[in-house]
């Protein structure tokens, strides 16, 4: 894949009632270069994710506003922008917007799961972009299978591009998508609404770990906190 060009695609969708952070400014939020730190940070995420040939993908739902709206990365926020870095070893992923870095519960949990693991997964989304409700821009909403529809080549071009062994869909909108496309896609539950518990586990189970593998340190985890 040439990273530029599918970055450069994904970046010309135009959906009314999504924001496409890859392109577009938020008013509140944003300064005229964030779209271009966004398409940089991602660049640079999948560069290094293509040099590690890393061999599974973790699909959330869409973006939420607290997270991949501000970053253009998948189930990460700011505060977690270092930790990446850290992991993947790229060079520094920028922060995009003006003002406080902003958490996100999502996120949190993902990378409390993620340092645990033997090696990163790289995170995406079925739909890449962030839905939000009609004049509230910093509001979350499932996409619509038509706005899926609309850039569906960009999930069905990670998928050839990475040519992972391991496939996870986080929570059933996600898989219901993936499942008719990726042979072994595993579900897992959504950390969101409670569903933490069944995510470290859902997690454990596909990884093969043991639950008290993560405590006893009989694997190595790609980063200690």
């Amino acid at each position: 894949m040439r990273l530029d060009s599918f970055i450069d695609r994904i970046a010309d969708v135009r959906i009314q009632g999504v924001f496409n952070p890859y392109s577009q400014i938020c008013s509140q939020y944003d300064s005229h270069q964030s779209p271009q730190i966004r398409r940089a940070n991602l660049r640079a995420y999948m560069r290094e994710a293509e040099r590690k040939r890393l061999d599974s993908i973790w699909f959330g739902r869409d973006l939420g506003h607290r997270g991949g709206r501000r970053t253009g990365l998948a189930l990460t926020d700011e505060v977690h922008l270092s930790m990446l870095t850290d992991v993947l070893g790229c060079g520094i992923l920028r922060k995009a917007t003006i003002g406080e870095c902003v958490g996100e519960r999502t996120a949190s949990e993902i990378w409390r799961a993620i340092v645990q693991l033997p090696q990163l997964p790289f995170l995406w989304n079925v739909f890449p972009f962030h839905p939000h409700e009609p004049g509230e821009p910093l509001t979350n909403r499932c996409h619509t299978e038509l706005e899926r529809r609309k850039c569906e080549f960009a999930m069905l071009e990670m998928l050839e591009w990475l040519q992972p062994k391991k496939v996870i869909a986080l929570g059933s909108d996600a898989y219901r998508v993936l499942s008719s496309i990726v042979v072994g896609c595993v579900l897992v539950r959504h950390p969101s609404y409670g569903g933490q518990s069944k995510f470290r586990s859902g997690i454990q189970d596909a990884y093969g770990l043991r639950k008290n593998e993560v405590s006893s340190g009989h694997f190595k985890p790609i980063l200690h906190l």
